[in-house]
């Protein structure tokens, strides 16, 4: 099946994707602000530019888009055209964020990653436990070095998901 949009236009529809100061990173960026925590942007001599820095807390927050990412959530789908072309450029996105990952927690840094189904999307949290959610992964930096994700909620339960995990190698989902 070819593509719906011609070359102009999908060229086009490609060089509008931002890195930076997409929506779901606004809007963590003005949580944590309502929280009161002050942070650094896209910090440059740390591995990977994390989204948010708090270093005063010790803590870094990504947020992963899950297309960009891969998140095995509902919003990831693998495009259906130019099938090679994205599987090399998303498994490339996500050794990069394992590398990252691992320097960062090797550095001493607390990781957060806040995935885009967390914040939009019909399985995205209630604002407050979202805030909440953050506010306390940000605050455990101070202790000791880990990973946080925070994911959709459960279609099943509705609860969110608040998951603090070792390092490990996500496995590829083709």
């Amino acid at each position: 099946m070819g593509d719906v949009h011609s070359t102009l236009v999908r060229s086009k529809n490609m060089r509008a994707i931002r890195g930076r100061n997409t929506s779901p990173e606004l809007s963590v960026r003005k949580l944590l602000f309502a929280k009161g925590f002050r942070y650094r942007l896209h910090v440059r001599d740390m591995p990977g530019s994390p989204d948010i820095v708090l270093k005063k807390r010790n803590t870094v927050v990504l947020v992963h888009g899950c297309f960009w990412h891969r998140h095995g959530c509902y919003r990831f789908k693998w495009p259906r055209t130019n099938k090679e072309f994205w599987a090399a450029k998303i498994e490339a996105n996500v050794t990069r964020d394992e590398r990252d990952l691992r320097l960062l927690i090797a550095a001493g840094w607390n990781v957060v990653c806040v995935w885009e189904c967390a914040l939009i999307g019909r399985l995205k949290w209630e604002t407050d436990a979202l805030s909440d959610a953050i506010a306390s992964s940000v605050l455990a930096g101070k202790t000791s070095p880990a990973y946080i994700q925070i994911e959709h909620c459960s279609e099943f339960s509705g609860a969110p998901a608040v998951i603090v995990m070792p390092i490990i190698a996500r496995q590829p989902i083709l």
